[in-house]
């Protein structure tokens, strides 16, 4: 998967939305609900794009385990998973994991907020 087809994807999310809101920092930020989901540097790390995408704890340890393509974040925790698109990491899969980021956004919202987006 190449960033364009990412940020297809992520922008075909249910209320998505796309933004640069780090100033001094080319990071693109997908949100749904105002809360972010993903986000990818547009200036690949010698040539690699990786993106960052939410993920349940466990879910993360199992992948990590078995992908080459994906890894720990710079947040040091296992809620976020470093995937790198051009990898061992199949298209198929990391359109999962978006949509499951998506999935664990939407979970830890109020209920108010979980029903307006089911909603939408």
């Amino acid at each position: 998967m190449n960033i364009e087809e990412f940020r297809e994807y992520c922008l075909s999310i249910k209320g998505s939305g796309e933004s640069l809101p780090f100033l001094g920092h080319n990071v693109l930020v997908f949100k749904v609900m105002d809360k972010m989901f993903a986000y990818i540097p547009l200036e690949p790390k010698d040539g690699i794009f990786k993106a960052d995408l939410k993920c349940n704890p466990e879910k993360s340890i199992d992948l990590r385990e078995r992908y080459n393509g994906i890894t720990g974040t710079d947040f040091k925790t296992p809620l976020w998973n470093l995937v790198t698109l051009d990898s061992d990491v199949p298209d198929d899969l990391i359109k999962e994991l978006i949509r499951h980021s998506v999935d664990e956004v939407i979970k830890k919202l109020p209920k108010r907020k979980r029903e307006e987006y089911l909603n939408l």
